[in-house]
């Protein structure tokens, strides 16, 4: 009788492995068993990768080997991949500590790197949105480009810097009553840079000089008639653009740029390097400007550098002459601390300078932007600060009113061709020159700033011919004794060679001295 025959526990003798042919015929697959493919597509659900270990059956299993009460395999896995079951994959080994802080290190520096990228860029952005660009100037300047001087050195510049006594704006109404926004060229100073960036001279302009000033635009957009008079009437009536084509005219130079501060920029950056130190011969007592200091040296700070930089009557003789001499010495006592303390090269304290610099600028615009004096300031860093030369024009009394100014002639128009030429200016201090007083004043109607060689304005001046062979006398030097200049002439004589008259020699000052030598 054809039965068949099942164990005590009801399942199917295991049938032996191997292929057909090699051994017992195999067992029939029963409804439980799991297929090849069963075991694939478990693999697939996420036990891929993974090496499970062998398991011998329990007495729990099931007919299937699987635990009792597992779910039955869905009929439709793929019988394939049974093979797989016992594939070992290698274990991934842990990223070594040292790798993971290296690209932690690398995370941190990107991100330090972005965020110094993004306070620069707003730094940058700040100083150069501080800049006010003077867009009306340019264009009048423009209307008559044709009346304008044509540059001689193509490499040299010439900036006009004009500070303006203006009451209008933030902190300057103290200094005095706002009429309407009325300005005028308190200090002006023509600033002169050689082509090879090695001299600087600055030569200031006397606010109560007697000049020829052009028809200009005034800001009710009238035009005013041209006339002669004072000086800063040119600034007053018609701003920036008419003081330079009064200085062009004047001079026969052509001014590349111009720069306008007003008395709370001044103040701020003097503040932002820390104050100024000078050295007071007398004492200081001026109740108009409210400026008391004691003699000797001392620091002073943005508010008492503005009243020094102003005072007329409680110091010296109480001349313009020896105001403008005061703003020469201080401001190369303030261009010896910016460039010989660390300032430009410490980013902490060159910030609150630039920030106070550029907040009180008015600019034309080609040097409206932060990268354009940057440039400007870079082109100067190798200039010695002995070559950063500060005089006054040749000037003395009007003849027609003592209280106002007129230029010697023609010392004043020699150092407007040297400079217009860009040859070398030698400047030289009264002390070193053995005057006794830089600069006249209005009691004692000397010129100031005369080429050594000249005689006074007391007395007539005298042809060309006549100043060479007075020269060649070895007279009429003002009690200047008989020295070399930078090139290789003796003041007061004409060369032994040429028979040409020597290098002529300004009283002035420089940067390296400061205020307190």
């Amino acid at each position: 009788m054809d039965t068949d025959v099942t164990d005590s526990a009801g399942s199917a003798p295991a049938a032996p492995e191997g292929p057909p042919g090699d051994g017992p015929t195999p067992r029939t697959p029963g409804p439980d068993d799991k297929s090849p493919a069963e075991s694939a597509d478990n693999d697939a659900d996420g036990h891929a990768g993974e090496h499970q270990p062998d398991r011998s059956p329990s007495p729990t299993d099931g007919p299937t080997g699987r635990p009792a009460g597992s779910p039955a395999d869905s009929p439709a896995d793929d019988p394939a991949d049974d093979a797989d079951d016992t594939t070992d994959l290698p274990t991934p080994h842990p990223v070594p500590r040292k790798r993971r802080w290296l690209r932690w290190a690398a995370l941190g520096a990107s991100v330090a790197v972005l965020a110094v990228a993004g306070t620069g860029w707003w730094f940058y952005r700040s100083l150069d949105a501080n800049i006010t660009t003077d867009t009306s100037a340019a264009a009048e300047l423009r209307a008559y480009e044709k009346e304008r001087p044509t540059p001689v050195s193509l490499e040299a510049r010439n900036i006009l810097l004009i500070g303006s006594d203006s009451r209008a704006g933030a902190g300057n109404g103290k200094y005095g009553r706002d009429d309407g926004g009325s300005q005028r060229s308190d200090t002006t100073i023509l600033l002169h840079l050689a082509a090879d960036r090695q001299s600087v001279t600055a030569v200031s302009l006397p606010r109560d000089l007697m000049v020829d000033t052009p028809s200009c635009r005034a800001a009710d957009g009238s035009r005013t008639e041209a006339r002669f008079a004072q000086f800063n009437w040119a600034f007053e009536t018609g701003g920036a653009a008419c003081t330079i084509r009064t200085v062009e005219k004047l001079t026969g130079i052509r001014v590349d740029h111009h720069m306008v501060i007003d008395f709370q920029g001044f103040k701020d950056v003097v503040d932002a390097v820390g104050g100024v130190d000078v050295c007071l011969a007398e004492p200081v007592d001026d109740r108009a400007s409210k400026l008391e200091l004691p003699a000797g040296p001392q620091r002073l700070d943005g508010e008492q550098a503005l009243g020094f930089v102003r005072v007329r009557h409680g110091i010296g003789d109480g001349s313009d002459t020896e105001r403008m001499q005061r703003q020469q010495s201080f401001l190369g006592s303030l261009f010896k601390k910016v460039s010989g303390n660390g300032v430009l090269l410490n980013p902490a304290e060159l910030y609150p300078v630039l920030d106070a610099a550029t907040k009180s600028l008015t600019t034309d615009p080609g040097l409206g932007s932060l990268t354009d004096l940057y440039e400007l300031a870079r082109s100067l860093q190798s200039v010695p600060t002995e070559k950063v030369q500060f005089l006054t024009a040749p000037r003395q009394p009007y003849s027609a009113d003592p209280n106002r100014d007129e230029l010697v002639q023609p010392d004043a128009d020699e150092l407007f061709e040297r400079l217009r030429e860009d040859r070398p200016v030698t400047v030289e201090t009264a002390e070193s020159a053995g005057d006794s007083e830089a600069g006249g004043s209005r009691e004692t109607p000397a010129p100031t700033g005369t080429a050594a060689g000249r005689k006074d304005s007391n007395e007539d001046h005298e042809s060309v011919e006549e100043n060479i062979e007075e020269r060649t006398n070895g007279e009429g030097r003002e009690g200047r004794g008989a020295g070399k200049d930078d090139s290789g002439h003796t003041a007061g004589s004409t060369d032994a060679m040429t028979g040409s008259a020597p290098d002529p020699t300004y009283t002035g000052t420089n940067a390296s001295l400061g205020m307190c030598g």
